[in-house]
């Protein structure tokens, strides 16, 4: 085990590992871990589905969240779907399943 030389590391820290929207991955690993181009996941800001957020210097951050998001277009895009149209089928495919979510709990009195 190596030592913390700051010591222990605060709840805040140790939070942001498991915080699906903090912002950890730079564009060049977002598009490693995603199997994709920058330029792809440059198009899906432009299309308003992913806004990252960017670093001190100005560069893009991407949060799993996010990622997980650039997946679900990038399945539809490789099976022939626009990039547009793939990020509005999946944003109302979730506003879908929000409002299912919601009438879920109305149903139930939550």
């Amino acid at each position: 085990m190596i030592p913390d030389q700051q010591g222990p590391a605060t709840p805040r820290t140790a939070d942001k590992f498991d915080d699906e929207h903090y912002p950890a991955y730079t564009m060049g690993r977002a598009a490693d871990i995603l199997g994709a181009t920058q330029g792809f996941l440059r198009s899906l800001d432009e299309a308003g589905l992913i806004t990252p957020q960017r670093s001190a210097g100005g560069h893009r951050r991407y949060s799993r969240h996010q990622l997980r998001l650039a997946a679900r277009v990038r399945e539809l895009v490789d099976s022939g779907t626009a990039v547009d149209a793939a990020c509005r089928i999946i944003t109302l495919e979730d506003q879908l399943h929000e409002a299912q979510r919601r009438n879920t709990g109305i149903r139930t009195g939550d």
